[in-house]
């Protein structure tokens, strides 16, 4: 990131970087933040875990039974009808205290203790009660149906590494260990704006020449996630000193600054002035469609990302670039894309030369298989064409489409989340 962009406007000349060259260079250029706070359980869904965490108890921490039933010792269940005698029963939270004996069983609903002296656990459904005995034939293994003792989590096991993301499972497994605060990364700070005069703000009237500032508000629904802590600038007018303000209070402020349109080579305007006057920025031209353009780099302490001025563009190289890097800023420890293979439904076209981000609509079938088709018309400035998706359709650089039927790889939109 040390090359201005003086320096490295000839090599986009050259070439187009590639899609995975380039996350490539952007994840080595950046490092984690290190602050951490500690949190409430529920206040950190979301956030990355700061180190790692060791269970203090065992999870169960006694055996017990996985059904309703009737706890016994399987050597009395020899395969004949059997008869047992119920001499007590065993609730969850409120154990049996004896002990069970040859011909013996105890009533036991699912979670209980296990009663001393049995080892597997009959369904209701399996046996017919009369009186105060049950009736049962077949065998039954030692075993069956019970939980046993730190089945699930020991003493001094690793319950997650750092770098985990929060979810519902993993705060679930926390609670179960008895954590009920856990140390975060503390949120990235990110700092995004739009500049242009062209750029309208909703609730004003358009004049001529003038659109509604959508990147902007994309900008807001892609960063808004737990580990983001986000600052909208608003619009910059085109104007020298209101853009060097802007950008020296966003470098001031944040981790990450991020910004839309403006940044791309040969651009004549305030933006690549002063990226060039106070950052160090490299601005690529990347093998990619929608998306050619993108600025990264530093601005002062904080890391930037240009974004195109197309919305679709915007959008696409934001979820392929500036996404992986807020998870490695963040702290998680998971950055690769989720990618998996559908069949195509219809026949898509390309033309060879720079790998196709189409926006697709997965659909599961009857058998399991995923098929995927088209949106439509493709164009970068088509917001319609990613409403109407949820998923991105990846076409390699030397791709020229795919036929109907064909395999192809997709990036659901739900890899985006969190």
């Amino acid at each position: 990131m040390s090359n201005s962009s003086k320096d490295c406007c000839s090599e986009p000349e050259q070439k187009l970087l590639s899609i995975d060259e380039g996350r490539k260079r952007i994840l080595h250029a950046i490092e984690a933040v290190t602050a951490t706070e500690q949190l409430p359980l529920r206040s950190a869904l979301g956030r990355i875990v700061a180190s790692t965490i060791i269970a203090n108890v065992d999870v169960p921490p006694f055996d017990n039974s996985a059904m309703d039933g009737y706890a016994v010792r399987s050597k009395d269940c020899s395969g004949t009808e059997t008869r047992l005698d119920i001499i007590g029963s065993s609730f969850a939270g409120k154990p049996f205290s004896g002990s069970v004996n040859p011909g013996q069983c105890v009533r036991i609903m699912t979670g209980a203790v296990m009663p001393d002296g049995a080892d597997a656990v009959l369904m209701q459904e399996h046996v017919a009660q009369r009186g105060q005995q049950i009736h049962c034939s077949g065998t039954v293994a030692a075993g069956q149906n019970v939980r046993y003792t730190a089945e699930d989590t020991r003493r001094g096991d690793v319950v997650l590494e750092s770098g985990t993301r929060l979810g519902a499972p993993e705060i679930a497994l926390l609670a179960s260990v008895g954590v009920g605060e856990v140390r975060v990364n503390r949120r990235l700070r990110v700092v995004f704006f739009s500049t242009g005069d062209e750029l309208s703000s909703l609730g004003n009237a358009l004049e001529p020449g003038q659109i509604y500032d959508s990147n902007r508000y994309a900008m807001f629904g892609m960063l808004s996630r737990p580990v983001v802590e986000c600052t909208d600038l608003g619009v910059i007018a085109d104007e020298r000193d209101a853009v060097r303000n802007a950008f020296r209070e966003a470098s001031e402020a944040a981790d990450l600054v991020l910004t839309s349109g403006g940044v791309s080579v040969g651009e004549a305007d305030f933006v690549t002035e002063m990226l060039d006057e106070m950052g160090s920025i490299n601005f690529w031209r990347m093998a990619m469609k929608p998306g050619k353009p993108l600025a990264f780099g530093r601005l002062g302490k904080a890391t930037f990302f240009g974004l195109p001025g197309n919305p679709v563009s915007a959008m696409v190289t934001f979820y392929q670039f500036v996404l992986p890097a807020i998870r490695k800023m963040s702290g998680e420890n998971s950055h690769a894309p989720l990618l998996f293979q559908a069949r195509c439904t219809k026949h898509l076209k390309k033309a060879p030369g720079r790998a196709e981000f189409q926006r697709g609509a997965l659909e599961l079938q009857q058998d399991g298989s995923w098929t995927v088709t088209s949106t439509g018309t493709q164009g970068s400035h088509l917001l319609t064409s990613m409403t109407r998706a949820n998923c991105l359709i990846h076409l390699s650089a030397d791709s020229t489409g795919a036929d109907e039927g064909e395999m192809v790889t997709v990036q659901p939109f739900q890899d985006f989340v969190g």
